[in-house]
């Protein structure tokens, strides 16, 4: 057991799975968690909205035909991390980038699919199509054991091949922070970064706050007209990643969106309780949502809030509330001379 109370005997939890597009035969490297059910059969959840749930479901199962898969267990970091990070190009491609040189891959034994060669262990099979079996609960990323036990997509194994001796990576999810939390964190707030600059909105950054289980989007943005925040919240929530996260706030350009300080103090003195805040209902969710309730989890649905802490552009520049802090109100330097002796008077760096 990874946690005691689990649902089953989870062996994969930091791992890939490989797949294949049948028709564009575009691949996919994805973690998927997988519960041992017997000594031929895995299950786990496949989401809809993931990338291999969009192959699976959209594809094999109206065609009642297998999936081959192939599970990847304690590959180089390199490759897990490009397996959970969202990219544009395939994460092999990706993992080769990140590492400088291409990945060595060797063809599995019983399908056409390519692993990392230097992998500890390789499970191979097929995901059966109309078939489900119960699976979870499973202490999650949240730092919470949520996902309800559920009729989930069963995987069928076929062989087995190791190393000697092989080593077995295990990630022991739980409150944050752990690899998962700071690994989605800053792929995912790439990913964003990327997106909102696509559409020309004039940010200043992106960042996912590793201790809220990168659920809260921190923006930063130079407010150019009315209503650019709620434009920001649209974009993320309607991208492909938006079952991952439910809360976005939004600041000004002189707001550090890397520091927690900085983000609350803005949070609690720059956006309306009423007219900042921002509620979407009905949108799609995950079954590891704590806040959801249990038809909410089982139906992965959830909702979303945008906090805009922009004050408005109408207000007259008499009427800006003036922030009162050591970089704002003193002169340069007065600011210099504090700062070169700052040791001097006794404090740390």
């Amino acid at each position: 057991m990874v946690h005691d109370g689990d649902g089953g005997r989870y062996l994969a939890t930091w791992h890939f799975v490989v797949s294949k597009d049948p028709d564009t035969q575009a691949i996919n490297w994805g973690m998927y968690r997988m519960m041992v059910f017997d000594e031929k059969t895995m299950v786990g959840p496949v989401l809809p909205f993931s990338d291999m749930g969009k192959m699976f479901y959209g594809k094999y199962v109206p065609r009642n035909e297998p999936m081959p898969f192939a599970a990847v267990l304690s590959a180089d970091p390199i490759s897990s991390l490009a397996a959970c990070a969202p990219s544009p190009i395939p994460e092999d491609q990706l993992a080769g980038m990140l590492r400088g040189e291409p990945v060595e891959l060797v063809k599995c034994e019983t399908c056409d699919l390519y692993v990392p060669a230097h992998s500890e262990i390789i499970i191979e099979g097929e995901v059966i199509p109309n078939v489900m079996i119960e699976e979870a609960p499973f202490g999650e990323y949240t730092g919470y054991r949520t996902s309800p036990r559920e009729k989930r997509t069963v995987y069928r194994v076929k062989t087995i091949t190791y190393r000697n001796d092989p080593i077995m990576m295990v990630s022991n999810m739980g409150v944050p922070t752990d690899e998962g939390q700071l690994l989605r964190s800053f792929s995912l707030g790439l990913e964003m970064h990327k997106l909102l600059e696509s559409q020309g909105i004039p940010i200043t950054g992106v960042y996912m706050l590793p201790e809220s289980t990168h659920h809260l989007v921190v923006v930063g943005v130079k407010p150019a007209y009315t209503g650019i925040a709620s434009q920001i919240a649209n974009l993320i929530f309607g991208s492909k990643l938006s079952p991952w996260f439910h809360m976005v706030v939004v600041v000004d350009e002189k707001t550090d969106i890397y520091s927690k300080d900085e983000v609350i103090h803005a949070l609690s003195t720059k956006c309306h309780p009423v007219r900042g805040i921002h509620k979407y209902d009905n949108q799609v969710g995950t079954p590891l949502n704590p806040y959801a309730s249990p038809a909410e989890r089982r139906m992965s649905q959830g909702a979303k809030v945008l906090f805009d802490c922009l004050f408005p552009l109408d207000w007259p520049a008499s009427d800006l509330p003036l922030k009162v802090a050591f970089s704002t109100n003193y002169p340069q330097h007065i600011q210099e001379k504090v700062l070169s002796n700052w040791e001097n008077y006794g404090y740390g760096q």
